[in-house]
């Protein structure tokens, strides 16, 4: 029994002392008692006093009835009423305090309590919002749903509608929205093509002249444009920070706006806002498409970020730091699972090339549902342009050879212009001793979009001042496109140094025109563009600066022949890129969404 005694706390011994009990049993359920009374009614239990709080006064334990929680209490109610007797009073008293351990417990159970208090009316307003949602996503379905009735029994043809908020700029992306359009009206004359863009300073038919003019492309039907006012959702410079988060809740907003205007048969995302997907898909009841050109967040972001290395993307005071690393991956990661979640919704996935395959199937899970559709390159424009034999080479070079190295990029910071000018440096160190016999140039070909883009063009320049390359290195901006063929056809290397390309335009181009391509080795280059062709190699793939470097100096140092045999088979493999072959694939994947439309 002492045994037991000595393992109690000191106010629960000092109390039972003070009892006239003695049996052993009823000793030790006295001892429960006080416990349990000091555990529930907190330190004041045991001091002499007149409240409800338990009190202990020589041999008797006042308690509140009935006992708040359901604590039992040693007493009746009629001795907890009884005053204390004058003996009683005179006896001396025990006082103790609650030890922090005590009072943590006690805490960690009243808190508990108030939760379990709270879950029945969380439970029932987790019931009615639940309800009022569904509720009110079923009312916009069929207010949406009658939306594209009346315009079908107006129009009395389906509609087909591609989400592009830049469709009047001049890169690659819009040159597949166009050869799509001109598939769809070739093939199905009767569907009306309708184009949400955010191009609020143009009309309509100037977006189509554009058109014609940049890429060549002359559509054989209409066109209805719907104008969008708040394309700033989408622009990155709104979020300097969670740029990837910011954009797609703001195309969730855009997407909004574009459904309330027209509501479509088939909707196709072209730009790769894939956030829109479950808007059209379950409020506007649509069938929806998307081509993705570059997935939002890929695996090798989430590579980048895990291991800590500085990208254009990754900044150094990131990278350098583990919590901020630790932070990002995991707001890449959340990020990762809404992206697969939205593009999930899509019941058609083209994609324009292997690596985005790769990584879309990775994050989409739409395997049945996704192919792969090259995009159309105008590799015809550059069949013109002769490409020489030895003989010829030799003789146009003359005695002084002159070398070009051309890249074809917008002046973007993941094109990373740095490693070109960089590479081009050391190239040019190796071959000063043959200054005298050669000439050799670097060609920036570029646009630029915005003034961020004509600054970084001017830090480019500066490089190349600093670097003692100031002569050797020539930018030419927004160049037209006989221009550009000009330069290709003059050009000995043609240079691409982007990480990760999702497919690269630039590169198909360089090859149709009969440059030797070096292109970066990673990305669609590596898996789609330059890889043998019948036998042989189409160019050269590199990933740092000295690779650069040694390819660059490999290629200069080939027989005028084995160069021309390499760009007469790069020219015939960039075939499998042109107009028609986009044309045929892109089609063949639609026709399953088309064959559902009403006409």
């Amino acid at each position: 029994m002492e045994l037991f005694l000595r393992h109690m706390p000191a106010r629960v011994q000092t109390a039972l002392a003070n009892t006239a009990i003695t049996e052993p049993r009823a000793l030790a359920e006295e001892a429960d008692r006080f416990f349990l009374a000091t555990q529930r009614f907190g330190p004041e239990v045991l001091a002499p006093t007149r409240s409800y709080a338990p009190t202990v006064l020589t041999n008797k334990v006042r308690c509140e009835f009935p006992p708040a929680g359901g604590a039992t209490c040693p007493l009746t109610p009629a001795d907890a009423e009884q005053p204390p007797g004058e003996e009683e009073l005179k006896a001396p008293s025990v006082g103790f305090k609650m030890s922090g351990h005590d009072q943590l417990v006690l805490c960690l159970c009243e808190f508990t309590r108030l939760l379990w208090k709270l879950l029945l009316p969380l439970v029932l307003l987790t019931v009615f919002l639940v309800a009022v949602l569904v509720l009110l996503v079923a009312g916009l379905r069929l207010w949406f749903q009658s939306n594209r009735n009346a315009r079908r029994a107006r129009d009395g043809r389906p509609t087909v509608a591609f989400f592009h908020p830049y469709c009047n700029a001049g890169g690659g992306g819009e040159r597949v929205l166009w050869c799509a359009i001109r598939a769809l009206q070739n093939r199905y004359p009767e569907v009306n093509i309708v184009v949400y863009t955010g191009d609020q300073d143009v009309t309509g038919a100037q977006i189509l002249d554009g058109a014609r003019r940049r890429f060549n492309v002359a559509l054989p039907g209409p066109v209805e444009f719907v104008f969008l006012a708040h394309r700033v959702l989408v622009e990155p410079g709104l979020f300097p920070h969670f740029t990837l988060l910011g954009q797609s809740v703001g195309s969730v907003f855009l997407g909004w706006d574009a459904l309330v205007q027209c509501v479509p048969d088939l909707y196709v995302d072209s730009m790769g806002y894939a956030f829109t997907l479950p808007l059209f898909r379950y409020l506007g009841g649509c069938s929806v498409a998307s081509y993705v050109h570059y997935p939002t967040i890929s695996t090798d972001m989430l590579s980048v970020v895990s291991e800590r290395n500085p990208r254009f993307n990754n900044a150094d005071y990131i990278s350098n730091n583990l919590f901020l690393s630790a932070a990002k991956l995991v707001y890449y990661c959340l990020f990762a699972v809404l992206y697969g979640a939205a593009g999930s919704c899509s019941h058609l996935v083209m994609v324009n090339s292997s690596w985005t395959l790769d990584h879309i199937l990775a994050l989409w899970r739409a395997r049945d549902r996704t192919s792969v559709v090259y995009p159309p390159c105008a590799v015809e424009h550059f069949l013109d342009i002769p490409i020489l034999d030895e003989e010829e080479e030799e003789e146009q070079r003359g005695k002084h050879r002159r070398y070009s190295v051309v890249s074809v990029a917008q002046f973007r910071p993941e094109k990373d212009h740095r490693l070109q000018i960089r590479a081009f440096k050391k190239l040019a160190d190796r071959r000063a001793g043959l200054q005298a016999e050669e000439s050799l140039r670097l060609v920036l070909i570029g646009g630029c979009r915005n003034q961020e883009d004509q600054d970084r063009v001017l830090m480019l320049r500066g490089l190349c001042q600093e670097l003692g390359l100031g002569e050797r290195v020539e930018f030419r901006l927004n160049v037209p496109f006989e221009e550009l063929k000009r330069e290709l056809g003059g050009a000995t290397i043609g240079l691409h140094t982007m990480w990760n390309e999702h497919f690269g335009i630039g590169v198909v181009e360089c090859m149709a025109a009969g440059t030797v391509v070096l292109a970066h080795k990673s990305g669609g280059p590596r898996r789609d563009i330059v890889v043998p062709f019948e036998g042989g190699p189409t160019g050269f793939l590199a990933e740092d600066e000295d690779g650069y470097a040694d390819a660059m100096e490999r290629i200069l140092r080939l027989a005028p022949g084995q160069r021309a045999q390499i760009r007469r088979r790069a020219r015939q493999s960039a075939a499998r890129f042109s107009d028609r072959e986009f044309e045929t694939c892109f089609l063949a994947a639609m026709e399953p969404l088309m064959n559902t439309l009403e006409r």
